[in-house]
């Protein structure tokens, strides 16, 4: 009788079934895994295999804002009766990695008298960021800020809307900056009366005059308002 000797290597197979969550920006690269329907593609049928996912860690290859980045999964094995003749491949998954919002502070808009427009003056020498994680360099951008009020009319606390807001800095792309408003009031603009006189009148112990009224008119009234005295 002859023999001669030959190996048997084990058979590859893939993990299936394994999700990465998508993640809002945090500095870090760990991914958190859907591991509840984890499966294994190409066990022969029959053979007692089952993949074996405690110990499975997700890490996502760079920590930046992106869509479908790259998760390598880790810590995956196998186990049961025939584990020994297989062997289990590497698995990588896709996730998202989402801007962090960050939230402007110390913007604050000053009050004014009625003038018919929308406009607002803002304090922004003291503007800040809310929200960077630290060790990130970000910072805001005042240069293009405008304020606006809601409408023309006078009234205490009136909102007003910022915009032209941005991000400057080596991580800013990770983050956004959510929309800010404040309050401010509008105020009303005082009018002078004109061309109201007192007649002359000859003493009669009294103190009432009597008025010229015929030709009374406002200074200050702001062309196309409709304010009579």
């Amino acid at each position: 009788a002859y023999t001669t000797t030959a190996s048997i290597s084990a058979k590859q197979l893939t993990a299936t079934n394994i999700t990465a969550v998508n993640k809002e920006y945090n500095q870090q690269l760990n991914a958190t895994l859907n591991v509840g329907s984890a499966a294994l593609d190409g066990v022969i049928s029959g053979d007692n295999v089952s993949i074996v996912t405690s110990s499975a860690t997700g890490a996502f290859a760079t920590k930046t804002v992106a869509n479908g980045k790259t998760v390598t999964v880790t810590g995956l094995s196998i186990s049961g009766a025939d584990a020994a003749n297989y062997t289990l491949a590497g698995f990588t998954t896709t996730a998202n990695i989402t801007a962090k919002q960050l939230t402007a502070t110390n913007i604050t808009a000053l009050n004014k008298e009625y003038n018919q427009q929308l406009n607002a003056t803002l304090n922004l020498g003291s503007a800040g960021l809310d929200g960077v994680i630290s060790g990130d360099n970000v910072s805001i951008m005042t240069s293009s800020a405008t304020g606006a009020f809601t409408t023309k009319t006078v009234a205490n606390n009136k909102t007003v809307t910022v915009s032209g807001l941005s991000l400057s800095g080596g991580d800013a792309a990770n983050y956004t900056l959510a929309a800010y408003t404040t309050t401010a009031s509008i105020t009303a603009k005082q009018l002078t009366a004109t061309n109201i006189t007192a007649l002359n009148k000859e003493y009669n112990q009294q103190l009432n005059a009597t008025l010229s009224l015929g030709s009374a008119g406002l200074d200050g009234v702001i062309s196309g308002d409709t304010v009579n005295i």
